[in-house]
């Protein structure tokens, strides 16, 4: 069952090979964009009603806490 999937790749990938070299695509006519004219139209109109935010500042002091670090002490299996 694996060599009949092995086989199968293989021919898939042959002929994917011979494929892309058997199509031979030329452009014979440059592209060009359509003319279009718009007129008239219209933007929408929105009415919202919106919070107010207000912003002040103050100064505030944040006690930070201490933070020791002791490391291990080093024991022969450290070493």
């Amino acid at each position: 069952m694996k060599i009949g999937a092995v086989i199968a790749a293989i021919i898939a990938v042959i002929a994917i090979g011979f494929g892309i070299y058997m199509i031979d695509v030329d452009q014979t006519q440059e592209a060009r964009m359509p003319e279009v004219n718009v007129e008239g139209g219209q933007m929408p109109e929105f009415d919202a009603d919106v919070g107010d935010v207000d912003v002040v500042e103050e100064e505030v002091t944040v006690e930070v806490p201490k933070v020791e670090v002791t490391p291990p002490e080093k024991t022969a299996q450290n070493d």
